[in-house]
């Protein structure tokens, strides 16, 4: 799968944000568990939205749940996009571009915050949810319908960049389509000086699913999650290669925090 790795221009803050977070079993993140044969296990999930900015632009990428779709799935708010942002001294207001990796619940939500965004995603993930199978039960569960309707009167309002497989959102900031959890989940590649940080979004939720090659429970598609898991090993061959994965609880433990008196709070990437 072709990628921009060329080096970047100069070094941007790349910004993982911890906003919620989940007690689960791992018979629940993982597709066929019980195939395994290792005893059941409890686990969290954490949940991300990410932040990359230079002196020039900051992007966004994926809005976090709403609060009333955390609310009703019993998952635990730890701060609000709104006070994250804000915590970071983003004013949604002046962002410029902001990217939706896939169309689920947990990262759709407080889109209306970004009143002057272009919103980027992908023209399959578009036409999957604009589609007539977004609300056949198991592809539904995960996504929030008024989000979606409100992503698709974006679209008609021409607020909403539909790209292909491969997108340059700017140099060294490269979009890529790894499907799977979805149709057409994005990944993000940031070219930094000591190689590329790969933001796979919920194309890999742990660093679990690509050691231990397990499919992640939820999916629209098996032999799409196992190509773009061989993709993302793939870009992780280049020189320096840093994965971020969507949902999981070590990388707020190897990253460095971004308020020491917060350690739970945000790391930055790099």
């Amino acid at each position: 799968m072709p990628t921009d790795q060329s080096p970047a221009t100069e070094r941007r803050e790349i910004i993982a944000v911890r906003y919620g977070t989940r007690d689960t079993l791992r018979s629940e993140i993982y597709y066929n568990f019980e195939a395994f044969g290792e005893p059941d296990a409890p686990a969290v999930m954490d949940y991300y939205f990410w932040v990359v900015r230079d002196a020039r632009q900051t992007w966004v990428i994926d809005t976090g749940f709403s609060a009333a779709a955390g609310a009703a799935r019993d998952r635990t708010m730890l701060v609000t996009p709104a006070d994250a942002l804000r915590r970071l001294q983003i004013d949604p207001a002046t962002v410029g571009q902001l990217v939706i990796t896939h169309a689920h619940y947990d990262h759709t939500g407080n889109i209306d915050l970004f009143s002057n965004a272009e919103i980027v995603m992908s023209q399959t993930e578009y036409d999957f949810i604009a589609g007539p199978f977004a609300d056949r039960g198991p592809l539904a569960v995960a996504m929030d319908a008024d989000d979606n309707r409100r992503l698709l009167a974006l679209a008609d309002a021409g607020r909403v960049k539909r790209v292909g497989t491969t997108h340059s959102l700017a140099p060294g900031l490269q979009l890529l389509e790894m499907p799977g959890h979805t149709p057409g989940q994005l990944s993000l590649v940031v070219a930094q000086p000591e190689g590329p940080v790969v933001l796979s979004s919920d194309a890999v939720h742990y660093y679990e699913e690509l050691e231990c090659d397990r499919p992640f429970a939820v999916m629209s598609g098996l032999l799409d999650m196992y190509r773009s898991f061989a993709a993302i090993r793939e870009l992780l061959t280049a020189p320096g290669a840093v994965l971020v994965p969507g949902h999981d609880p070590e990388v707020m433990t190897r990253f460095a925090p971004v308020d020491p008196s917060d350690p739970g709070f945000a790391v930055c990437i790099a």
